[in-house]
């Protein structure tokens, strides 16, 4: 376990914080209350978070330009207008299914958005992970219990991906192109006899894998061979997803959660569900923006 320092973000308390995005372009911040409902955001340099009350379950958000952005939702994918906070239902994901919702998704390369879906109530295999690109939707995973860890090489080549309840995180070649998978999906990590669960990852430009350990209290690094080079404690149990911030890319801000937790299991937890900076050097990069036509 190595030392970092770790510091506060933002205190506000999430039930499940999740989804960060980083916007280089406004310094901003942008994360989830999944089950409350809210999209959240802060400057990186400071100041007050925003609340936005989205009036249904949401998880991750991409930005189309400088002036719209793609929300995922339980009943798909809305387009969000920034000045307004408007939201508008661009293509519709499980919207006939009310115990599913969205979980961990992310942009490729080449502005395919991989949108994961879950149960409500984790029920076993009934989430999937599909590809949207230039409007088009298809399902590319499916029997999925908690979609979790989607994250891209900087070339596009590369996709990782889990479903979390089976403690494997997964590798599978990619088109740069279209942002689809080619091949089978091999074993990357293999997490089912160490501590926590696998959560949220992002791939830096060096290939490394950094990854939130739900119910392990870490921040876990691995190299391009899955090998584990680096765990960074934190003071909240359940971290859910880091984000690369800065002017540099080269901090990770990280989402917390309390869901699950009882009342004295929360005062043992005082931290949990708020969201943190990470203050140690990573070779991140911005998210690409995503094509929605």
């Amino acid at each position: 376990m190595s030392e970092a320092i770790v510091s506060v973000f933002s205190d506000h308390v999430c039930q499940l914080g999740e989804g960060p995005s980083y916007d280089p372009t406004t310094d901003t911040l942008y994360w989830f209350d999944i089950v409350n409902g809210q999209l959240l955001e802060k400057r990186l340099s400071g100041g007050t978070v925003k609340i936005q009350e989205l009036g249904q379950m949401a998880s991750a958000i991409a930005f189309i330009d400088d002036k719209r952005q793609l929300i995922a939702t339980e009943t798909g994918l809305h387009v969000r207008d920034v000045a307004t906070g408007k939201m508008t239902l661009h293509t519709t994901i499980e919207a006939d299914n009310p115990t599913t919702r969205s979980n961990d998704s992310r942009v490729h390369p080449c502005g395919a958005f991989w949108v994961g879906t879950m149960g409500k109530g984790e029920e076993k295999a009934i989430g999937s992970i599909y590809w949207f690109y230039k409007g088009e939707l298809r399902r590319l995973f499916s029997d999925i219990t908690v979609s979790n860890s989607i994250c891209f090489s900087e070339d596009g080549t590369v996709a990782h991906y889990t479903d979390t309840s089976t403690g494997l995180l997964m590798r599978v070649g990619c088109d740069p192109a279209t942002g689809l998978p080619v091949g089978e999906p091999k074993i990357f990590v293999d997490h089912r006899k160490a501590k926590g669960y696998i959560d949220g990852s992002v791939l830096d430009r060096d290939g490394v894998l950094w990854n939130a350990c739900w119910g392990g209290s870490v921040i876990e690094a691995y190299g391009p061979d899955g090998k584990l080079i680096r765990s960074v404690a934190m003071p909240a149990t359940q971290p859910s997803c880091p984000a690369f911030v800065g002017r540099d890319a080269d901090r990770l801000a990280v989402t917390s959660a309390w869901s699950g937790k009882d009342e004295k299991q929360r005062l043992l937890d005082p931290q949990a569900g708020m969201t943190f900076l990470l203050d140690i050097p990573v070779n991140g990069r911005f998210e690409p923006r995503v094509l929605i036509a």
